[in-house]
């Protein structure tokens, strides 16, 4: 999650404000299957603009990818590494890629493994394909520069909307909802009054999301960012710390008694023993050399040879891995 740190300070008029002193709050449904987004968020989002944009103004992170001289192609770059894997993980090697790479042309002009190798133990590296992929697509279509339209953006290989929108937002102060696992967990407890979103991304939070915008362009881009910031830091998947949390007395979820989840298990992340274990394994043997890697070193990396198998074969089709003659694979230069 991207944006300046601290910005001009916006104005009372460039907000709305919240309830005169004294006055309760709108009532809010603990119901999501009865709420409707599109009321839900104006309800809501006229009391909690303000101070979530007051809070992340007092408290959001000083970060690289946040500051002016990051420009877009350093919002795009944090926000692939960023997608789930932690700041404290992405700082070294974002630093290390900018530094390296600090235009999309930059890294356009190396081989698809060489950001494979960038990469290092971030974890899901096909992120570095697609990254890779989008910087030679900017220098084909746009001249080297990332482009501010969302359309644009969002033709873009390796982009989703969440990107696209984050990009948009973060890099260009559009408006747009920005929708990260972060921002739905706020929401879902601040105006629906659940703990926890759905597991996958639903059209009413998407409704909802678009609601609870602010009209003003650049207020809603600090929105999206304060937001974001707010999940990251206090309204956490766990251990929340609601008594710093700018809008605790407005939460539906805090007011209703923090009901516990009733919806579909969460989906714990497992690594120990899996595939994912194996092809990381795999992958930091050749990103350390740099010539072609025989069969039988790769064989020395995990026991098991038919998830080693697998998993290897599951690399050469995601096109992390590239297999050449007399049993030897290499990452891919094209």
């Amino acid at each position: 999650m991207t944006a300046p740190t601290k910005p001009p300070h916006h104005s009372p008029a460039d907000t709305v404000s919240g309830p005169p002193a004294g006055e309760q709050p709108p009532a809010a449904t603990t119901d999501p299957a009865t709420t409707d987004p599109v009321t839900a968020g104006q309800a809501s989002g006229t009391h909690l603009h303000s101070p979530v944009i007051d809070w992340f103004d007092d408290h959001a992170r000083d970060l690289p990818w946040r500051r002016p001289e990051a420009g877009a192609w350093g919002v795009m770059v944090s926000e692939f590494m960023l997608q789930q894997t932690p700041v404290s993980r992405v700082l070294p090697v974002y630093e290390q890629w900018l530094a390296r790479w600090p235009r999309p042309a930059d890294l356009a002009a190396e081989s698809p493994g060489e950001a494979v190798r960038a990469w290092g133990r971030l974890g899901y590296p096909r992120r570095a394909l697609r990254l890779h992929g989008a910087a030679v697509a900017i220098t084909e279509r746009h001249a080297g520069d990332v482009p501010a339209d969302h359309a644009q953006l969002l033709a873009l290989p390796g982009i989703g909307e969440y990107t696209a929108a984050a990009v948009a937002s973060f890099a260009y102060g559009q408006r747009h909802a920005v929708l990260d696992t972060n921002v739905r967990r706020v929401f879902a407890r601040a105006v629906t009054g659940v703990r926890y979103p759905p597991n996958a991304t639903t059209a009413a939070e998407r409704k909802l999301a678009r609601a609870l915008l602010p009209e003003d362009e650049k207020v809603a881009a600090r929105w999206a960012a304060a937001s974001m910031e707010l999940g990251a830091l206090v309204c956490t998947a766990r251990n929340e710390t609601c008594h710093r949390c700018p809008i605790a007395a407005r939460c539906a979820w805090r007011l209703a008694g923090k009901p516990e989840h009733d919806g579909p298990a969460r989906r714990g992340q497992t690594y120990a023993g899996t595939d994912r274990q194996v092809r990381g394994k795999l992958l930091a043997v050749l990103r350390e050399a740099h010539t072609p890697v025989a069969q039988a070193e790769l064989d020395r990396v995990w026991h098991e040879p038919v998830q080693r198998a697998r998993a290897l074969d599951g690399l050469v089709a995601d096109g992390l891995v590239e297999p050449l003659a007399g049993g030897l694979y290499r990452l891919p230069l094209t």
